[in-house]
C-alpha cells in the first residue's frame, strides 16, 4: 500500500479495550504490511487491524478513538499526535482508493441531467417553432398572411384589381391549388421578384409575370415552383424561424403574432432571393397538374440553355388537360393592374 511507505517503522503507545466490559491495556501501537499491529508491552502482538477496515470513533477529538470496523467490539485510543495523522492519511488514501457507488450514481445522474440540459437548449426552439407552424390554425394562418400583406403594400403598393382579372386569379388559383384550397392569387406592382407565398397560401405576384408573359402556362409555373418551396419550409415556419422561439410560443399561448414582428419579416420577404427547386421535383408538379414546363422555362432563359432540363423532359399538355383558362381570362388577367 503506497500510504504506507512513510510509516513502516512507526509505532506509538495507546490504550487498548479488548471489549466494551474490559479494561484498558497500555499496548505499542506499530504499522505492519497493510495492518495496524497491536503488541502489550512485552511487543508481544495481541491483535492485528486491517488498515482499509480501520474506522474513527471520535472525529475532530482528542485523544484519537479507532475500532477495527462496524461489527468488532475492541477500541483503541491513541494521544501520539504522529500516529494518529499517520492513520488518518492511510485512512484518506483508501478512502480514495474505495469505490463509491453513491458518487458514481451522483456523477451519472448529474451528467444524464446536463446531456437533457443541453438536448433541451438546442432540440427545444426547434421543437417550438415547428409545432406552432404547424398547431396554427388555418383561420389564423389566412389572418397573419392578410396582416403580412398589408405590410407589404409600404412598397408593393396596393394589390391590382378589376373586376374581370380577379375573376380570371381565381380560375387560375382553382385551376392549380383546388377551388377547396385555401389561400388566393394577388398581383402587385412592385416589392417582391417574382413571387412569393404568404401564410394561408396567399402567392404575391410580381406585374410583369402577368404582363410579359405570352402564355399563362409560364405565370402557372412560377406558381407551381412557389408552392414547391413552400413545402419545403411552409411560410408560417418560415416566418417563426426569423421571428425566434419566443414568437412561437407566444403563438402558442396567446395565438397572436406582434405587429413589429410580421413587419420586419415583410421586409425579409422582399429582399429575399427565390430559392431554387430541383429539376424532378418540379417536373412532378407540372405533370400533376397537366401545364407544360417549356413555356416556364424559357421564360427563365431566353434561349434555353440554363433550363434546358426543363425543356427536354416537358411532360407536355395532356390530351384531356382542362385549360388554365380561357384566352378571355388570360387578356383581363394581364390588363389587371392597368386601372
Amino acid at each position: 500500500m503506497t500510504a504506507l511507505k512513510g510509516y513502516e517503522r512507526l509505532e506509538a503507545p495507546a490504550l487498548w479495550r479488548e471489549d466494551p466490559h474490559a479494561q484498558r491495556r497500555d499496548v505499542i501501537v506499530s504499522f505492519g504490511n497493510a495492518t495496524l499491529v497491536i503488541s502489550d508491552t512485552a511487543e508481544r502482538p495481541l491483535t492485528h487491524w486491517s488498515l482499509a477496515a480501520i474506522e474513527r470513533l471520535n472525529p475532530d477529538e482528542t485523544p484519537a478513538l479507532y475500532g477495527p470496523g462496524a461489527d468488532a467490539t475492541d477500541t483503541l485510543e491513541i494521544e501520539d499526535s504522529t500516529m494518529v495523522e499517520a492513520i488518518e492519511t492511510v485512512r484518506r488514501a483508501v478512502e480514495r482508493n474505495r469505490p463509491h457507488p453513491g458518487r458514481l450514481r451522483m456523477v451519472l445522474t448529474l451528467t444524464a441531467l446536463a446531456a437533457v440540459l443541453a438536448a433541451g437548449v438546442l432540440w427545444l426552439p426547434e421543437a417550438l417553432i415547428r409545432n406552432a407552424a404547424v398547431m396554427a390554425p388555418e383561420a389564423k394562418r389566412s389572418e397573419i398572411g392578410e396582416r403580412l400583406l398589408s405590410d407589404l403594400r409600404r412598397v408593393a403598393g396596393a394589390p391590382c384589381r378589376t373586376t374581370l382579372g380577379t375573376r380570371a386569379l381565381g380560375v387560375l388559383h382553382d385551376r392549380l391549388r383546388g377551388a377547396d384550397a385555401p389561400g388566393r392569387f394577388v398581383v402587385v406592382r412592385e416589392g417582391v421578384r417574382r413571387t412569393v407565398e404568404l401564410p394561408g397560401g396567399i402567392v404575391v405576384i410580381h406585374r410583369a409575370l402577368v404582363e410579359r408573359s405570352d402564355d399563362p402556362a409560364a405565370l402557372a409555373g412560377y406558381v407551381l415552383a412557389e408552392g414547391l418551396r413552400s413545402e419545403t419550409l411552409n411560410p408560417m415556419e418560415r416566418l417563426l424561424r426569423e421571428a425566434g422561439p419566443w414568437a412561437a410560443f407566444r403563438l402558442l399561448t396567446t395565438g397572436d403574432i406582434p405587429d413589429a414582428t410580421l413587419s420586419a419579416h415583410a421586409e425579409t420577404l422582399l429582399a429575399a432571393p427565390d430559392q431554387p427547386v430541383p429539376d424532378e421535383a418540379l417536373l412532378r408538379r407540372f405533370a400533376a397538374a397537366g401545364v407544360p414546363s417549356s413555356p416556364y422555362a424559357y421564360s427563365l432563359d431566353a434561349s434555353g440553355e440554363a433550363t434546358l432540363g426543363l425543356i427536354e423532359a416537358d411532360p407536355g399538355l395532356p390530351a384531356d388537360a382542362r385549360p388554365l383558362m380561357s384566352d378571355g381570362e388570360w387578356i383581363s388577367l394581364q390588363g389587371i393592374c392597368d386601372t
